[in-house]
């Protein structure tokens, strides 16, 4: 296995991407969301940002794979910062550089492996994004630009944190004049989910950022070269012209509408607008501030924002001026946030609480400014965790929960629990911890998750396990076969006689009886045993820890016969089916796979039909 020279410019390569600090950091969604992209829109198990660093390749984002590490001479990404073009393998086994890789004889089996270089400002290839597949492969065309353009994405993001590193160096060394008003500014734009604008008094936009481009399909400097009134639908101007208006002249402070923004591309884009105003010190408008959700898709934003960073430097001369102007911006967008905002001190008493955390929560700013949080919205079985953790995080700086996106219990005011979604930063000033959250309330969410799943996995008609639960279960209760020692069985139950139910007494009787059946089945097996409908008059029971291997499969059978015999009472008649069951066996030692199992329980469901109605087999 031929390993991969070192590149030329190795020790300057190094030392860049130690300065980026990516190296053994946390996870972070600015990549996963690219691996993720990757791995879903190519196909293949495996997606990764690798880091190639001096003796290893460390992952800054993995799907699909459990290490965070693995040596350099071994990785396929060391070949390709060689490259100015991506690496593609289509077979590796077929590759003389790596058909001896240990990554390929052994796990994880790599046979197709794609990287594009990911490059610093100056050209220097720091790692890779790579698509990897146990299988052989040949990537097409327009697979190759996928994975072009998502590389570009994760350059982009590097290439921005190579310039804010320098740019923080130049700032550390002229003043320090970015304090405690201006940090957390730049921490609740960049935690934000909203399109958020500055627009003159005539309507042009000034300031535009990241997510609100993306929203309406323009570049930044494109939007600075319209007007809001030349992309609001024609429908909609009138009402928000009237509203704005208003807002100039004092009759109101503020206004919120939903209104209808016209695209790049011609499609409408319908959106949750708040305006307000900032006023010079004379008192005439200077600018007003628009902070826009995209209402059309309901989605979370795919972009952090980033509207301070391009000018940075540029207004570091001027900082110390601005500062109560970004004041009051700062209040203007915690207020308008859709989000739930909560500041926090580093004892975790409330400092900030804005108007979507009154709306999630029920307690008002007055009465959550100044009470820990743990009193507030902190479950009681979570408060001693919650304590932990700030205690941690203070005297180590070790923690689970900063960076993250993440999902939590919370309560409400009036004791009600909810489901929020948390991203929580921390900042440092003046040796104090300061910490910021953003909370959304994802209650109904989860619960509709919750029904999909319950949906996916059972029978609407009788509530009883349905097919796909039955594919799941059978493997895991195979694996505790082989550990407990004991055996277990498949009973494939098909009714007879149903047909002449649905034809005599009608379809709604056949579901009757469908659910009578599924009722007596739960009542004849244990509760350590399954049940499952397959589909129309099909059944399947699961029978566990069994110390005879067909003598208590048999003795629960004719139960089963026998229960199913018993008429059923249907609209004022009696319907009568029987049970035909075939059986099949599977000992710890056993080798079947859970379709084998079917496939037999089936075949002998059909040899007990053809031997007669209410027979079991195999016979004894």
């Amino acid at each position: 296995m031929p390993a991969a020279s070192p590149p030329p410019d190795e020790l300057e390569r190094q030392q860049l991407l130690r300065s980026l600090d990516l190296l053994d950091t946390e996870e972070e969604e600015v990549f996963d969301r690219v691996t993720r992209l990757v791995s879903r829109l190519l196909k293949v198990p495996i997606a990764l940002f690798s880091l190639v660093d001096e003796n290893r390749q460390w992952f800054k984002s993995r799907v699909g794979l459990d290490v965070r590490e693995t040596p350099r001479e071994q990785a396929f990404c060391a070949h390709a910062i060689l490259q100015d073009q991506p690496l593609v393998v289509p077979d590796a086994t077929s590759d003389e550089r790596f058909a001896d890789n240990p990554l390929v004889t052994g796990a994880p089996n790599i046979r197709f492996y794609a990287g594009v270089p990911i490059r610093s400002s100056g050209g220097l290839p720091i790692g890779t994004l790579c698509a990897i597949d146990d299988k052989a492969r040949v990537l097409t065309a327009d697979e190759l630009c996928v994975m072009i353009d998502l590389a570009d994405i994760v350059q982009k993001e590097v290439q921005y944190r190579e310039r804010l590193a320098v740019a923080g160096r130049h700032v550390l060394r002229s003043q320090s004049v970015l304090n405690a008003s201006e940090a957390r500014f730049r921490s609740i734009f960049d935690l934000a989910s909203v399109g958020i604008a500055l627009v003159s008094p005539v309507g042009g936009w000034v300031s535009v950022n990241r997510e609100l481009s993306r929203m309406l399909g323009y570049a930044p400097e494109e939007l600075q070269r319209l007007t809001f009134q030349q992309i609001t639908h024609p429908e909609d101007l009138d009402l928000d012209l009237d509203l704005l208006q208003k807002l100039r002249s004092g009759e109101l402070e503020s206004y919120t509408l939903e209104k209808r923004y016209i695209r790049k591309d011609g499609t409408t884009v319908w959106a949750n607008l708040d305006v307000s105003a900032k006023h010079n010190e004379d008192g005439a408008v200077e600018y007003f501030i628009s902070v826009i959700k995209d209402i059309n898709a309901q989605k979370e934003a795919e972009a952090a924002l980033g509207a301070l960073h391009a000018d940075l430097e540029a207004r570091v001369a001027a900082r110390t001026e601005e500062l109560r102007e970004r004041e009051l911006e700062l209040r203007s967008v915690i207020e308008n946030a859709n989000d739930a905002y909560i500041g926090l001190d580093q004892a975790g008493v409330v400092t900030v609480w804005n108007r979507a955390a009154e709306q999630t929560f029920g307690y008002t700013a007055l009465e959550a400014i100044g009470v820990a949080l743990d009193r507030l919205i902190i479950p009681d079985t979570l408060t001693g965790a919650h304590r932990e953790g700030m205690l941690r995080y203070v005297t180590t700086g070790a923690s689970t929960v900063l960076g993250k996106r993440i999902e939590v219990p919370a309560v409400r005011k009036d004791g009600s629990p909810l489901m929020v979604e948390l991203r929580m930063n921390v900042l440092e000033l003046h040796g104090q911890k300061m910490f910021s959250a953003f909370l959304h309330d994802i209650t109904e969410r989860k619960e509709a998750e919750a029904r999909r799943e319950y949906e996916s996995r059972h029978d609407m008609l009788t509530n009883l396990l349905n097919r796909r639960a039955l594919l799941e279960t059978l493997p895991i209760a195979q694996a505790r076969a082989a550990r407990n020692g004991k055996s277990m069985a498949l009973l494939f139950i098909d009714l007879d006689g149903f047909k002449a139910v649905n034809d005599d007494h009608g379809h709604d009787a056949g579901d009757a009886v469908l659910r009578a059946v599924a009722s007596r089945l739960q009542d004849v097996v244990r509760k350590t045993d399954s049940v499952f409908r397959l589909a129309g008059d099909e059944f399947t029971v699961l029978l566990e820890s069994m110390s005879d291997t067909f003598g208590d499969a048999r003795q629960v059978a004719s139960k089963i016969v026998a229960e199913v015999a018993r008429p059923v009472k249907v609209d004022g008649a009696s319907a009568n089916v029987g049970a035909s069951i075939g059986m099949a066996v599977f000992t710890p030692d056993g080798k079947a796979s859970a379709e084998d199992l079917i496939r037999e329980a089936d075949r002998q469901m059909y040899a007990a039909k053809r031997a007669g109605k209410g027979q079991v087999y195999p016979r004894p």
